[in-house]
């Protein structure tokens, strides 16, 4: 596509490939459920919204609550990475899957993930390029080191999404990751249970 698409581009989008030559509006890959969503520039609000499977890659800047509610099933592991930074909520309420945002290109005074990153979260996994303030973080989530099992799951998925974009994989390797985990699986159990 040149030019960019209405809203809820790919919704419920089972298998295909689409490239946006230029931005995307809100809600791209809305509880999509496989195939590819490569947009060479920035995207609005509620990137993967409740995405099932999948992979999206988004060049540059997102915006508010990307990655809301990204599940998995057994082998089906949606995938959405950030080139540049994310608004706030990012990684909201997330049950699975996997998020990504590397902060390229931006200032030093501008944080890589607005506040309440990863807010109820209670599954699947943000990684983050650089370092987080721990008072942006929502207190469902703790921050790791990344291990070599990580690594080795940033670099597949991030060879990708350099491949698209022309990025070189080793410079973005060069920076240090930190992990964000859900501290657990059942986040508001105690609120319903009487």
């Amino acid at each position: 596509m040149n030019g960019v698409p209405g809203n809820d581009l790919a919704m419920f989008m089972n298998g295909p490939s689409i490239i946006v030559n230029a931005n995307a509006q809100d809600g791209a890959a809305n509880t999509m459920n496989a195939g590819e969503v490569i947009v060479h520039g920035s995207a609005g609000d509620v990137m993967g919204y409740g995405m099932r499977g999948g992979k999206l890659y988004i060049k540059e800047n997102v915006g508010y609550r990307t990655g809301i509610h990204m599940k998995e099933y057994k082998r089906q592991v949606p995938v959405v990475i950030a080139g540049g930074v994310a608004g706030d909520f990012c990684g909201e309420y997330m049950a699975g899957g996997i998020l990504i945002l590397l902060g390229l290109n931006r200032n030093k005074n501008t944080p890589i993930a607005g506040d309440y990153l990863g807010t109820g979260m209670h599954g699947g996994v943000i990684y983050i390029r650089g370092e987080v303030d721990e008072h942006t973080l929502g207190k469902e989530v703790s921050v790791l080191d990344v291990d070599e099992k990580d690594t080795k799951l940033l670099k597949k998925h991030l060879s990708e999404f350099c491949k698209h974009f022309g990025f070189d994989l080793e410079e973005i390797m060069k920076e240090p990751f930190v992990n964000l985990l859900p501290v657990s699986s059942r986040p508001y159990g105690d609120l319903y249970a009487y």
